[in-house]
C-alpha cells in the first residue's frame, strides 16, 4: 500500500475545539449553586452515606468459605 499516508486523518476543528476546551477546562470554569451543590454532594454527601453503611454492615456479613445451606447474616 504505497502512496499515501493512512495513518493521518483530517483535522476536524469541532474535535480541535472540544480538545482545547478540555486542556484548558480549569480556565473556564466558574462557581455557581448548581456547581456548588455538586461539590458538596461528591465531596461530602457521598463519603458519609458510605461511611455509615459500612459501619452499620460491620461485621454482619462473612462471605468467605460459606457451604451450601450455610446463612451469609451472622447475627
Amino acid at each position: 500500500m504505497a502512496g499515501i499516508e493512512h495513518y493521518r486523518m483530517a483535522m476536524d476543528p469541532a474535535i480541535q475545539k472540544l480538545g482545547h476546551m478540555t486542556t484548558n477546562r480549569h480556565k473556564y470554569f466558574r462557581w455557581s449553586p448548581r456547581t456548588a451543590r455538586i461539590t458538596f454532594i461528591y465531596t461530602v454527601f457521598v463519603p458519609v452515606v458510605l461511611g455509615v453503611i459500612a459501619y452499620r454492615t460491620d461485621g454482619k456479613y462473612d462471605l468467605r468459605a460459606k457451604r451450601k445451606g450455610d446463612l451469609i447474616k451472622e447475627f
